[in-house]
């Protein structure tokens, strides 16, 4: 699997190039200029869907929503039997990243495969264009779309959702991924929202989080301590900056996208939630705040699987930059299997 760096100096030439006054950056990802133009540089090359890095896995890419370019890479394994369904939102602070990147492709092909899953990897709207809570509403989106097509039996889509067991739905995601799949199952499982029920016959089994991105005023230890090496995935600063373009505007860090236990972790206890893993790494500043997200869903009398991989940092599973990055992979592809399948 390819190994990806993060590291600023890659994109030095076309910072020196750039002209405007810049209002935001994170270094090498993102450039956001006072006069509205916004630079993603290719710090991660995009591959076609037809680039298969695993032998027993096909990979397509279907058009959700041709309006806002709303749009997902299916994987399909060519094992026999019907299989749970995985719908996955990839990482990227809301504010970039793709279903395209090289780096998920083949994370998730090789999911699919060893973990014996069909995954939805969907391709939602980035802020600061569209700032949260359009990630969500893509994410609903797709559902509905993929509920429409069950109900209709469509020929178009047959090849994989007649592989797909529907009762056996599975919200996933890495960083913003997760907390997307987070806000996700909190609409789907609120008593007060009708989207509870709107989703049949989908059937809500569980969330993976994986290194959820959260936030808050308050800083954690792990966010004021835990040092980070110049090519981290997420630095503190990074986070701060990533929350500033995708929260609405005007909010602080204590907004409900961004710190679910800003107002108390009390409404957890009424919300209807399904069977929960939250995968944290050890050297991440998200790592405190992440085990305080599990403890609160804990007292809430929620179903909560931990998993605590060590030595590693952010978005180890992506970016897959030591070996010991490439066996905590494996760990945790076998970790998901088991919570999938169980």
């Amino acid at each position: 699997m390819t190994a990806i760096s993060f590291d600023p100096r890659v994109n030095l030439q076309m910072s020196k190039n750039s002209h405007g006054v810049m209002s935001e950056e994170i270094e090498g990802l993102i450039r956001v200029y006072k006069d509205g133009r916004i630079e993603r540089p290719p710090i991660v090359p995009n591959v076609p869907c037809n680039v298969t890095p695993v032998d027993d896995v096909t990979a397509k890419d279907i058009v959700i929503d041709k309006f806002t370019n709303l749009w997902a890479r299916i994987y399909v394994t060519k094992r026999s039997g019907i299989l749970p369904l995985l719908v996955y939102f990839h990482g990227g602070g809301f504010c970039v990243a793709s279903a395209a990147w090289i780096c998920y492709h083949e994370f998730l092909a090789n999911l699919a495969s060893k973990a014996g899953c069909i995954i939805v990897s969907v391709n939602y709207r980035l802020a600061p264009e569209n700032r949260l809570p359009t990630a969500y509403e893509d994410g609903i989106k797709t559902l509905m779309w993929v509920k429409q097509q069950t109900l209709n039996c469509s020929p178009e889509h047959n090849w994989w959702l007649s592989r797909c067991n529907f009762s056996s739905l599975f919200l996933a995601g890495d960083s913003a991924g997760a907390n997307i799949a987070y806000n996700m199952a909190t609409r789907l499982g609120s008593s007060n929202n009708p989207d509870c029920m709107i989703i049949k016959p989908l059937c809500l089994k569980g969330i993976i989080l994986i290194q959820p991105f959260f936030g808050g005023e308050a800083r954690t230890l792990s966010e004021k301590n835990m040092a980070q090496p110049a090519n981290s995935a997420l630095t503190l600063s990074a986070s701060d900056t990533y929350w500033l373009l995708s929260l609405p505007l005007g909010s602080t860090r204590d907004h409900p996208c961004c710190n679910p236990l800003a107002n108390g972790a009390s409404k957890l206890r009424d919300q209807r939630f399904p069977a929960t893993m939250v995968c944290i790494s050890e050297m991440d500043i998200l790592k405190d705040r992440n085990l305080e997200f599990c403890a609160a869903l804990v007292n809430a009398g929620k179903r909560v699987e931990k998993m605590i991989y060590k030595g590693v940092g952010h978005a180890f599973q992506v970016l897959l930059n030591s070996h010991l990055s490439q066996i905590r992979v494996q760990e945790m592809v076998s970790h998901l299997k088991a919570f999938i399948h169980q």
